[in-house]
C-alpha cells in the first residue's frame, strides 16, 4: 500500500519542512510501507497538481492548519473525487476532528500525534481490516473515539523524512526571515508546553505537559542534517526550548564536544524567565546567533490577562542579558489582545523601541480553535473563509476600533525599523536570492 502526505500551496512568505509530515512519513518507512511527500507550498503546486502527484497513492494524508483550513477542504474534495482514500491531521484536525471530518468529506481524521494512530490506520487498511477501535483517529464509519496516549519516549521515533523534505531543496524564506547560512534545517527537540497563555493551542493540543528528546538524540539528529544534507543552520521550533535548562545545556555541550560547525537560532520564541547569563554564553558558543522571546505587549495589565506568567522587569532584563551576551534578538509582539487600546499599542510600540531588541514582528491576534480566547470569542468570529493568520483582523476588542488595529502593525513595523541599527540589521541579512521573499513579506 502507497502513501502520499502532503500540504496545499496557500498564502505564506514562510516556507519550511512540515515536521509533522516528515515524522509520519520515516515512521512508516521504518515499518515498511512506501511513503512520500509532496509539499504543495514549496514546490508552488496548484491542488490539480497535488491531486495529480498523488495519481499512485493509496492513501493521501493532509496537513491541516487553520490557516489554511479552506484549502484542505477544496484538496481533500478533489481527492474523493479520484477515489483517494483521504486522512487529515495537524493541530486543526486535532482540535475541531468532528467539523474536520465532516466538512473536508475526508474518511478519517487523526488527532494528535499521528506515527502510531496512522501506522496503525494504514496497516488495518492494508489487511483490509476494519479501521475500527484505533485510538487517536476519527472515522467516517462511527465506531466512536478513543483519545490516544502520548508518546512517552521521543527518543523512540525515528527522525524526520530527511529524504523527502531535503532542506536544500526548499526555498529561502525561513521563519525568522532573515538568517546567516543556508541551508536551514528546522528540529524540536521538545513536544508541548506546561503554560496556560491565552491565545495559544498549545495546552489543549498538548494537554499542558512537556516530554523531551534527550540531548543525545537531538545532537545525533542535527550531526545528519549537517553531514549528509549540508545544513549550516538550525532552527529550533520547540514551543519551549529553554524550560529545563540542563536539556539546552546537554544540547550546547554535545554540540561543543563533536565539533559540530552549525549555526543555530529559536525563531519560534523563548520564554523571557527561563535563560541566565550562564545560559545565553554557552548557547553562543555552541553557534547560537540568534533568539526570539514572545513578549506579546508592553503593557502589564495585558500580560495579567493573558496569564503570560511574567512581567516587563522580567523581559527588560532577559532581552539586555541575550544582547550583552553578543546574539541578536527579536521580540513578538501581538496587537488585538483582551483589554487593547490605541494607547496600550502605543505602550508595547515605545517599549520594544525602549529595550535593545535587534528585530520586531508586530502581529495580529489570531484566535486560534483551541485556545482559551477562541473558547471565550468563537461565536463572535463567524464561520466564513478564514482570515490570514496573524495578518488580518479576526476578531476586536470592546476597548479599540477596528481601523486602529488592522493599522497597528504597518505602523508600528515602520516606527521600529526606521532606526539605523534596526535598519542595518535588516539589510546585512538580506541576501540576493531571497529578494523575492523579502518583497512578498513586506
Amino acid at each position: 500500500m502507497k502513501i502520499a502526505l502532503t500540504r496545499p500551496n496557500y498564502h505564506s512568505h514562510l516556507i519550511t519542512p512540515q515536521l509533522g509530515l516528515g515524522y509520519i512519513s520515516s515512521y512508516l518507512k521504518s515499518r515498511g510501507f512506501q511513503c512520500s511527500i509532496i509539499d504543495g507550498l514549496n514546490l508552488g503546486l496548484t491542488h490539480a497538481e497535488i491531486v495529480q502527484r498523488c495519481a499512485d497513492a493509496d492513501i493521501v494524508g493532509i496537513n491541516c492548519l487553520s490557516d489554511y483550513y479552506p484549502k484542505v477542504v477544496e484538496l481533500a474534495g478533489l481527492l474523493k473525487d479520484r477515489g483517494k482514500t483521504g486522512v487529515i491531521g495537524g493541530p486543526h484536525a486535532s482540535v475541531l476532528p468532528r467539523e474536520t471530518l465532516i466538512g473536508t468529506g475526508c474518511d478519517y481524521v487523526v488527532v494528535g500525534e499521528g506515527e502510531e494512530t496512522m501506522y496503525e490506520l494504514v496497516s488495518a487498511l492494508d489487511k483490509k481490516s476494519p479501521a475500527t477501535g484505533i485510538p487517536g483517529l476519527l472515522s467516517r464509519e462511527g465506531s466512536g473515539f478513543a483519545k490516544r496516549p502520548y508518546i512517552s519516549d521521543l527518543d523512540s521515533l525515528p527522525f524526520p523524512d530527511w529524504k523527502e523534505m531535503d532542506p536544500r531543496t526548499y526555498k529561502k524564506a525561513p521563519h525568522g526571515g532573515f538568517v546567516k547560512r543556508f541551508p536551514v534545517a528546522p528540529i524540536t527537540s521538545t513536544r508541548g508546553c506546561p503554560y496556560e497563555c491565552t491565545f495559544c493551542a498549545s495546552p489543549e493540543i498538548w494537554g499542558r505537559r512537556i516530554r523531551y528528546r534527550s540531548p543525545k538524540n537531538v545532537v545525533d539528529e542535527i550531526e545528519r542534517l549537517v553531514s549528509e544534507f549540508g545544513v549550516k543552520e538550525i532552527h529550533f521550533e520547540d514551543d519551549n526550548l529553554t524550560l529545563k535548562t540542563s536539556h539546552v545545556e546537554g544540547i550546547c555541550e554535545l554540540i561543543l564536544d563533536r565539533g559540530i560547525k552549525v549555526s543555530w537560532a529559536t525563531p519560534n520564541g523563548i520564554r523571557v524567565d527561563t535563560i541566565t547569563p550562564r545560559l545565553l554564553k554557552l548557547m553562543k558558543r555552541s553557534g547560537c546567533y540568534f533568539i526570539a522571546f514572545g513578549i506579546e505587549s508592553g503593557n502589564e495589565p495585558i500580560l495579567k490577562k493573558i496569564k503570560k506568567e511574567t512581567d516587563l522587569a522580567t523581559i527588560t532584563r532577559a532581552v539586555h542579558e541575550a544582547h550583552s551576551a553578543g546574539l541578536l534578538t527579536q521580540g513578538y509582539i501581538i496587537f488585538g489582545l483582551p483589554g487593547e487600546t490605541e494607547k496600550t499599542i502605543r505602550n508595547s510600540l515605545e517599549y520594544a523601541k525602549s529595550i535593545p531588541l535587534d528585530k520586531a514582528q508586530f502581529l495580529l491576534l489570531d484566535l486560534l480553535p483551541g485556545s482559551k480566547l477562541w473558547h471565550e470569542h468563537k461565536d463572535e468570529i463567524g464561520n466564513g473563509s478564514k482570515s490570514r493568520s496573524y495578518q488580518e483582523v479576526t476578531w476586536v476588542p470592546e476597548t479599540i476600533e477596528r481601523e486602529v488595529l488592522e493599522m497597528a502593525p504597518s505602523k508600528a513595523f515602520k516606527s521600529f525599523f526606521m532606526r539605523p541599527r534596526q535598519l542595518f540589521c535588516a539589510l546585512r541579512f538580506i541576501k540576493p536570492s531571497q529578494f523575492s521573499f523579502v518583497w512578498r513579506r513586506m
